[in-house]
């Protein structure tokens, strides 16, 4: 059932954004060495910039995953309240 609120109680799959993240960041790390090698300096500062968003956004899931089940929550774990009440 919908209550119209989910952007402001939708929950993300951590553990699939965590592996993304790593494979996004090995591939983003990869880019800048290999741009860097051939010459190619506006590409590698553009795998550069991706990388350090990357490993940001791995810094941001790995602290909401260690955080618990208020952000990871598992299948005994009630659905939040809508704002507002009912």
């Amino acid at each position: 059932m919908r209550t119209g609120s989910e952007p402001t109680t939708a929950r993300s799959a951590l553990r699939t954004r965590f592996w993304l993240s790593v494979w996004g960041l090995a591939w983003a790390v990869f880019g800048t060495v290999a741009f860097t090698l051939v010459g190619r300096t506006g590409w590698a500062v553009a795998c550069g910039v991706l990388a350090l968003v990357v490993a940001v956004n791995l810094f941001l899931v790995v602290r909401h995953i260690r955080q618990g089940p208020h952000y990871q929550p598992g299948p005994d774990v009630p659905p939040y309240d809508p704002p507002g009440g009912r």
